[in-house]
């Protein structure tokens, strides 16, 4: 199985939170990025084996999304917006 992770660097403690979109409550933390993918696998094995243990349904992420980065100039925007107000 494949699960798109996300992470989000925390200046404030210096380490990664790792969330599982599609595993909701699945969560956990790394100082690297590197040992935050690890910590993910193993956060999401255990936490598919505890759905499978407890003959729940184990989520299975939608192939058709796909995960896209966008940068906006908000800058711009809230010129144009001043602009026109």
């Amino acid at each position: 199985m494949r699960y798109t992770v996300l992470l989000d660097f925390d200046p404030e403690f210096g380490a990664y939170t790792v969330t599982v979109p599609a595993l909701p409550g699945c969560i956990t933390q790394g100082a690297t990025v590197e040992e935050s993918l690890e910590r993910a696998r193993e956060a999401i094995e255990g936490f598919v084996a505890s759905l499978v243990k407890d003959g729940e349904e184990v989520p299975v992420e939608e192939p058709s999304l796909i995960p896209l980065v966008v940068e906006v100039d908000i800058a711009a925007e809230s010129a144009a917006l001043a602009a026109t107000g």
